[in-house]
């Protein structure tokens, strides 16, 4: 696909690394030489420099034959006059990033009237995923399919944990048939499981079934499940509006400590659910004051990738049930990896799953939907959900009589309100949601989990 990506930002130059890596045809547009240098030297991109509103840049960069544009500048405005300007030349398909407050109850209505394809917002989709991770505590990530009604978590195996040197086979005739152990990550080695597989403490593993299910398999292991009733968020800007609300849907109390005096103001206005407290977060005294320790989750979304971690750490000493932290340095994951926090997010790698998903979606021409799309285990895994369409080879053929790809499994299938974890016996009818977990493979397709010609 031919994909321009206006902005190379850091979210424009993380869409070009990813979309080129999937041996897409990409051109970045920016204004900066020094920024453009950099993709230059390290990606297998085409770099313009230009303004992304000119429409002589977009036409030397062939937007007349795009596939995808994708505005991803630091302004809205500019955002959605390039995505206008970009489908009146004859580009296929725009995605605009829109981020301010502002614009968030009326972006139905703008797709409509700037025939924008997808509506990205890195802040509201990051304050979206640290409210999941505060309803599953013991979660170091989680995802959502088929709309919530099933969800994958990711964990951290514990010595005192009661799965640990027990078999999937064994740990599901004991503990739960309604959950799945579809992924493991051992040190840098990601595993697709099977039944005679031993979990290992350190393993960190990934678990998919109904949300309720996830819940009783954790306490039923071991792991104490405890309804957080409390947060506080260190930093004020646009993640922490997003997320205050979202918690204020949970039932959870918030208290935001913003540095900014004015932009408290702001916040105790537009939040009158949250306690809003003048002061630096990253002081270890004013946390103290502001009874940390009591706090049931402790959030830290500064624009500052170090205050974020370093708070997040005093969090930790100070007993906080759940602690979560943002950064936008992905190279940071490594060091990260070995902090005790509880969940790390990046609005980066976000937006990446979302656009991925929407360029897969795209990419395929047999017709079964690409519904959603998440990197796990550091990007070296997948987990997909497609909708499986009325015609195809592998309808109405129990699982065994598959043959299913190596690197590839069948998580869960929903059909309507039915969850299933597949067994041998199970089929995949038309209109189910199919979940799947992929190691080293660029699924597009539902049929592309097994062999050609079967």
């Amino acid at each position: 696909m031919k994909i321009i990506i206006i902005g190379d930002g850091k979210v424009g130059y993380n869409l070009a690394e990813n979309l080129s890596k999937e041996d897409n045809d990409v051109v970045i547009i920016d204004k900066d030489p020094e920024a453009l240098k950099k993709a230059g030297e390290y990606l297998d991109v085409m770099c313009i420099r230009g303004n992304g509103l000119s429409t002589k840049t977009l036409l030397e960069a062939g937007v007349k034959e795009a596939d995808l544009l994708i505005a991803a500048t630091t302004s809205d405005e500019i955002n959605m006059v390039c995505c206008l300007t970009a489908k009146k030349l004859g580009a296929a398909h725009t995605i605009a990033r829109i981020r301010d407050p502002e614009y968030a109850d009326e972006l139905a209505q703008l797709k409509e009237d700037l025939d924008l394809d997808m509506v990205i917002n890195p802040e509201q989709a990051v304050a979206g995923e640290i409210s999941r991770l505060l309803e599953f505590p013991p979660a170091v990530n989680v995802e959502v399919f088929a709309k919530g009604r099933v969800v994958m978590m990711e964990m951290k195996v514990t010595g005192d944990m009661s799965i640990v040197q027990m078999s999937l086979k064994n740990i599901t005739r004991k503990y739960a048939s309604t959950v799945l152990i579809g992924g493991v990550l051992r040190g840098d080695t990601v595993i697709i499981p099977k039944g005679d597989f031993v979990i290992e403490e350190e393993d960190t593993i990934y678990i998919v079934g109904r949300p309720s299910r996830l819940v009783q398999f954790c306490q039923r292991i071991g792991v104490h499940v405890q309804k957080i009733r409390s947060a506080m968020i260190m930093g004020g800007g646009r993640i922490a509006y997003y997320l205050a609300k979202y918690l204020h849907e949970l039932e959870i109390k918030v208290k935001i400590i913003e540095i900014d005096r004015s932009r408290c103001v702001e916040l105790t206005e537009l939040l009158p659910s949250a306690l809003i407290i003048w002061g630096d977060g990253s002081d270890e005294s004013v946390l103290h004051s502001e009874n940390l320790s009591n706090m049931g989750a402790f959030i830290a979304v500064t624009g500052r990738d170090e205050d974020n971690l370093i708070a997040a750490l005093v969090a930790k000493q100070y007993g906080v049930q759940k602690v979560v932290a943002k950064i936008n340095r992905i190279n940071y994951s490594m060091i990260v990896s070995n902090m005790n926090i509880d969940s790390v997010v990046s609005p980066k790698l976000i937006t990446a799953n979302y656009i991925l998903q929407y360029v897969r979606g795209l990419q395929n021409a047999r017709g079964n939907s690409v519904d959603s799309l998440f990197r796990i285990m550091g990007g070296r895994a997948e987990a997909i959900e497609f909708t499986a369409s009325k015609q195809g080879e592998i309808l109405n053929r129990p699982l065994k009589d598959l043959p299913i790809i190596e690197g590839v499994l069948i998580a869960a299938i929903v059909r309507k309100n039915e969850i299933i974890i597949p067994h041998g016996s199970d089929v995949i009818l038309a209109g189910d949601s199919v979940i799947l977990i992929a190691t080293g493979k660029k699924l597009t397709d539902l049929s592309d989990i097994v062999h050609p010609g079967a």
